[in-house]
This record gives structure tokens, C-alpha cells and sequence, in this order.
């Protein structure tokens, strides 16, 4: 005979299910949205080509880059957040495509730089990265196909447990600011073993979180005591820097 209690526990448990996939729905729909100079920079111009689906690319004009760039963003932001960056990083000479996500979560659609590379033959080198949870997703990607990918560029990020690097032909970088309370010092140090020993640490004295990608403020962040721009003059030369070198 089922109890009045056992009964209470059946309904809590069902209502929870039923209720799920809205909760979630909530949850996802809380996206930290581009800020203006992120949308200006959307522009194409003399120099630079600009497609915004089904990703957004950057690609110098004229040219045929044989090095890649694909970014995918921190959870619950929009992926046009990244496009100032991106259009930086790929008048240098790069392709440089920043991937949306499915309900804005990189764990989703982890394998989606597959459908870039795949989009652009004329790329020979690719490097793969992202921010935040993306970073780590991006990690996943060069873990599972090690075979496509020469580099890997993580900002404000680190791998997951099973996502060991540490014997991967890879060259890897790793950006943090000081002032981030999202991606912690800690949990960036923790995960040190599982990427290659001669990875790249680069730390941004006064940076956050947020202020990786152009969105605004961010639940849990600390206040940065450097401007955006003089952290996003830091993260775009440090990752050039990695792709120039594998070139």
C-alpha cells in the first residue's frame, strides 16, 4: 500500500519532470546580448568580409586564408559578443569563425567546428578555442579530433576532467585575467595536467571575465581595473601571437 507520504514523493517527482524541460527553457533564455561596439563591428568593409549565418566569419578580402580561427562562446552569451575580437584577430590574415550555440550552451553543440572546417577546404591549419564554457568545449573538439586541430586557445577556461591534453600534439594557450570571479586561478592551476607541459599561461593583471567578449557586466564577476579595450588589445595579441607561431 502506497502512504500519503509515498504519494507527496511520486507528485514531487513527476511535477520535477514535467516541469524540466521548462525550467530549462527560463534558464537558457537568459542570454547576455552583444553590446553596441559588438555590433558595429559586424560591418564588412574594404578589408574584411562578414557572414553572419549560419556563423559569423570573418575573412580577409582578397585572400585565401590557410589558417583558421574557430571561437566558441561562454555560456548564456550571445555569440556577436565576440565579433570585435574576431575581426581583429582575422585582419591579420585569418579566418576567424565564431560559433552560436544550441539554447547558447557550448556543451550542446561541441562538435559544431567540424561543420566550419568542412565549410572551408582552402584552410589547412586550424586552431579551435572559446570562452569560458565554451573554451572547455573547444577542448573537448581538439581531444576527439586531434587529427584537424594544431592549436588550441582558451580563454578564461581550462578542460574538463575527461579531456586530458597533457600528451597531445597541440600548442596550446591560456589566457586569465586576475580579476576574474567566473573562472577562478584555482580551478585554471587545477587543470595544469591536463594540457601539454609546454602550454602557454598568459594572465591579464585587472581583467575579468566579461570583459573577454563585449556583453556587459556578469553575475559572479569581479570589477576589472583595466578598460575592455586595453584587456582585448592583451587576449587578441596573445592569440595571434599563438597562431603566428604555428605557421
Amino acid at each position: 500500500m502506497t502512504t500519503k507520504k509515498g504519494q507527496q514523493s511520486w507528485h514531487f517527482v513527476l511535477l520535477t519532470i514535467a516541469l524540466a524541460p521548462v525550467i530549462a527553457l527560463l534558464w537558457a533564455s537568459i542570454v547576455l546580448a552583444p553590446m553596441p561596439a559588438a555590433i558595429a563591428a559586424l560591418q564588412p568593409d574594404a578589408q574584411l568580409s562578414v557572414d553572419t549565418t549560419p556563423w559569423l566569419v570573418f575573412r580577409p578580402v582578397g585572400q585565401e586564408p590557410t589558417a583558421g580561427l574557430i571561437l566558441y562562446p561562454a555560456a548564456q552569451v550571445n555569440h556577436r559578443s565576440y565579433a570585435p575580437a574576431a575581426r581583429t584577430i582575422a585582419a591579420e590574415g585569418y579566418l576567424v569563425a565564431v560559433v552560436p550555440m544550441p539554447l547558447h550552451l557550448a556543451i550542446l553543440g561541441a562538435e559544431r567546428a567540424k561543420g566550419v572546417m568542412d565549410a572551408f577546404p582552402t584552410v589547412q591549419q586550424w586552431t579551435v578555442g572559446g570562452h569560458g564554457l565554451g573554451g572547455t568545449m573547444a577542448a573537448q573538439f581538439a581531444r576527439k579530433h586531434p587529427d584537424l586541430v594544431q592549436g588550441l586557445v582558451l580563454w578564461a577556461s581550462y578542460p574538463a576532467n575527461a579531456d586530458d591534453l597533457s600528451t597531445a600534439n597541440l600548442q596550446v594557450l591560456s589566457i586569465s585575467g586576475t580579476q576574474d570571479g567566473v573562472t577562478t586561478a584555482a580551478s585554471i592551476e587545477a587543470a595544469r595536467v591536463r594540457l601539454p607541459a609546454d602550454t602557454s599561461f598568459v594572465v591579464i593583471e585587472g581583467a575579468n571575465h566579461g570583459q573577454f567578449g563585449w556583453y556587459g557586466a556578469q553575475y559572479g564577476d569581479k570589477t576589472a581595473t583595466i578598460t575592455r579595450e586595453a584587456q582585448q588589445a592583451q587576449v587578441v595579441a596573445a592569440t595571434v601571437g599563438l597562431l603566428r607561431g604555428l605557421q
